[in-house]
């Protein structure tokens, strides 16, 4: 049977169900003459207030929940003189009053609305599988990024910080993702994302299991997830202003993902949230496991601050600041799997890095502080971030000292503004006032609108030279542009540029350079 026919079946079973409430209602209150009258008709008994049977049909009994399929036919069978129980009670036996018979028509309209609302639930949102023998559940999700990148180096010293390769334009996936999310009952959910952008090299990204509804932590989830680094990193790619992140946030996530426990919590007002936990360094999502003596973990956390949120508005106005740490122990004897390195291509999807510190020899501890804000008021928002990298050494070696950071603005040309998520301290998905679409209509005619555009420009800057490192100095301006088609579809637009000051190179030694980029996308998720 059609999930239709099934809504509409359940529908009408509960306003027939409504109607004899109403009327067993009238006569609580009318007594006398009408309650007689009850009491007299031979249906008078619990079994007069079952839920009436919808028309008889070949599949009359597979046309609604088991629960009322099971009650009909003891009903059924009761009438019919084939019930053992019905034909051993007693006509003496006292009949239960009119309260007794609507309370417990009160029950079995409570479980008839809860079997609705599963229904309802499932038919409305058809991304979402239903196991019947676990009660879990599994929803769909992806998202395809495709871009198009073209380079124009206006120094030749930039083939030789690409590690000897002039940069070439590039075509094809950024990401193309697939996954699957959900709940195990009873408070436990989990999530699955592979990454296909690589071709055949596929790699997981988010892959855990968690605990929701905990005692202090709220929740827990232990598998492959983002590290709390600051806001640019948390933030979904799916909403990000630019095409690629800043210098610093790229260099100092190292590819975002690590193994770990980690927490998250947010306060009842949704003003405070946090999450804090424990996690291996290495990327392991090109081979799934970490195998080492050194296990090389890192404790990292975040505590933000929502501290203005205009409800009148709807969220068009609102102030965040948020701080970001963590203390990591790499190995120090390790030569190729040393975890203090810090790397990041120029902004743009370039095949190499641009900044590279190489993997710091004699590594012993590494810090990193991380400071950000946001200020966004109407379709206009200003965001910022600067953060922090020590590197402590063996062998008497100096500590070395990395930062960096950006300054955006963006501003919304349509109108629209940029939702923030207050229980997690990260933007949201932006909906235009009407989308792009032109549809067809009768008569030849089309409708449709402009989608959403905003124009936005970002400084950024890092610095990965102390001592004896000379990873490089970044620098870069953007200027980017957004048109989104619909909540789920936008291109964007990104031209940079920027230059690379002193980066020790193997062939060229220490070396500087201008660039030009730009870059495109078009991207939807589901």
């Amino acid at each position: 049977m059609e999930e239709k026919d099934l809504m509409d079946i359940l529908r009408q079973r509960a306003r027939r169900a409504l109607q004899l409430a109403i009327g067993v209602a009238i006569a609580t209150v009318s007594g006398g003459a009408l309650t007689t009258a009850l009491a007299d008709h031979p249906t008078s008994s619990m079994q007069s207030f079952r839920l009436p049977p919808t028309e008889p049909s070949a599949n009359h009994y597979t046309s609604y929940p088991a629960p009322y399929r099971a009650q009909d036919a003891e009903a059924d069978a009761t009438e019919n003189g084939e019930s053992g129980e019905g034909e051993e009670q007693s006509e003496e036996e006292e009949e239960p009053s009119i309260e007794e018979q609507f309370e417990a028509f009160k029950s079995q309209l409570s479980d008839l609305e809860e079997s609705i609302d599963e229904v309802a639930e499932v038919a409305g949102n058809k991304s979402i599988v239903v196991s019947g023998s676990s009660k879990s559940t599994m929803k769909v999700s992806g998202r395809v990024h495709f871009d198009d990148w073209g380079f124009d180096t206006k120094d030749d010293t930039i083939a030789d910080i690409n590690e000897d390769l002039d940069p070439q334009n590039r075509l094809g996936f950024r990401r193309l993702r697939f996954g699957v999310k959900g709940k195990v009952r009873d408070n436990m959910e989990y999530k699955i994302e592979m990454e296909f952008a690589g071709g055949n090299n596929v790699e997981f990204r988010d892959a855990y299991l968690g605990w929701n509804d905990l005692a202090i932590l709220q929740t827990l989830l232990l598998g492959n997830q983002k590290r709390p680094y600051g806001l640019d990193h948390l933030n979904s790619s799916r909403y990000n202003v630019f095409l690629e992140r800043p210098f610093v946030i790229e260099a100092n996530n190292q590819d975002a993902r690590r193994l770990g426990l980690c927490a998250y919590g947010v306060s009842d007002n949704e003003r405070w949230n946090w999450r804090y936990g424990v996690f291996n360094q290495r990327n392991v999502q090109g081979l799934g496991n970490y195998i080492d003596d050194h296990l090389q973990l890192e404790v990292a956390g975040r505590l933000a601050n929502t501290l203005w949120y205009d409800e009148i508005s709807g969220g068009r106005g609102y102030a965040h600041w948020a701080v970001s740490g963590s203390y990591g122990v790499p190995d120090p004897d390790a030569i190729n799997g040393n975890e203090a390195r810090y790397r990041t291509r120029p902004e743009a999807r370039s095949s190499n890095r641009w900044l590279n510190t190489g993997r710091i020899a004699n590594a012993s501890d590494q810090y990193l502080l991380g400071l950000e804000g946001v200020l966004n008021i109407g379709a206009f928002s200003v965001v910022g971030e600067y953060q922090t990298v020590t590197v402590a050494r063996d062998l008497g070696l100096s500590d070395v000292d990395f930062d960096g950071g950006y300054v955006y603005v963006a501003y919304w040309l349509t109108g629209e503004h940029t939702p923030w998520e207050r229980d997690s301290g990260t933007i949201g998905r932006t909906s235009p006032f009407e989308n792009f679409w032109l549809v067809n209509l009768c008569n030849g005619c089309c409708d449709g609108g402009w989608g959403a555009w905003q124009i936005a420009g970002r400084w950024s800057k890092a610095d990965y030279n102390d001592d004896d490192i000379f990873g490089g100095i970044g620098e870069a301006f953007t200027f980017g542009m957004n048109w989104w088609w619909s909540p789920n579809a936008r291109v964007q637009f990104n031209y940079i540029t920027g230059e690379i000051t002193d980066r020790d190179t193997d062939s060229a030694g220490i070396v500087s350079g201008d660039y030009d980029i730009y870059g495109a996308r078009w991207m939807i998720d589901f």
